[in-house]
């Protein structure tokens, strides 16, 4: 079995037990294709590190913002969201170590992929917490999680991209931005929306997804960026 030293090296942990370590990697699919692999899936470890996270978060945010439950509560969401948990769990070396079956080894980039990887980015926290104990999971989420926050408050990233954009739209132009489906492909349990988003009659950008919702905030997402705000 693969070494977990540059893993560990990157976490700042060296695990006592690595099996612990290992299985929060374990992704359910890869069981199904080895079923005499000695260790279970990431999801009960995954389920105990979702709780240490928002913890940690919440008692960071309580003890250093003074700011009403409310935004507080925005706040952590943006920390702790599984786009948030996949894109950290993306910049280290975890992705390489994942154990999975063959189909899901090749989706990468997918809508799946994320979860997966916020998945093993929670199960980790519960693995370095079960091995390490409160305060060396406290230092990681403090490193790799909490360390977001400064950019999320510059750039107001705990309000939706929506809400985002309609808010800059009307300051800076006066206009209420409008959606509009521009093409929908796809049978009904796999549908593809195309989505566009505009200021009076002009298309400022335009989304996909799965949902008319996911495609609109990823239009307003794309509209944040072409206009700059």
């Amino acid at each position: 079995m693969a070494s977990f030293e540059p893993l560990e090296k990157e976490l700042g942990v060296s695990f006592n037990n690595k099996d612990i370590l290992r299985q929060a990697l374990v992704h359910r699919s890869y069981l199904n294709e080895h079923p005499d692999f000695p260790l279970g899936h990431n999801e009960r470890l995954e389920f105990l590190g979702d709780a240490v996270l928002e913890l940690i978060v919440t008692e960071y945010l309580y003890e250093n913002y003074e700011n009403p439950e409310g935004e507080l509560t925005n706040w952590r969401a943006a920390l702790v969201n599984s786009e948030m948990l996949s894109k950290l769990c993306s910049e280290m070396t975890a992705e390489d170590h994942l154990y999975l079956s063959k189909g899901e080894s090749k989706d990468k980039g997918s809508k799946a992929r994320k979860y997966i990887l916020a998945n093993a980015f929670e199960a980790i926290i519960g693995a370095i917490y079960l091995d390490q104990g409160w305060e060396a999971a406290k230092q990681f989420v403090h490193n790799r999680v909490l360390s977001e926050l400064p950019n999320i408050l510059e750039n107001r990233l705990y309000i939706d991209p929506k809400s985002r954009f309609q808010e800059a739209a009307q300051e800076r132009v006066g206009v209420t931005p409008s959606y509009k489906v521009l093409s929908e492909e796809g049978p009904d349990h796999e549908k593809q929306f195309e989505i566009g988003v505009y200021l009076g009659k002009e298309l400022i950008a335009t989304g996909t997804g799965t949902s008319k919702q996911e495609a609109q905030v990823s239009a307003a997402e794309a509209g944040i960026k072409e206009k700059g705000w």
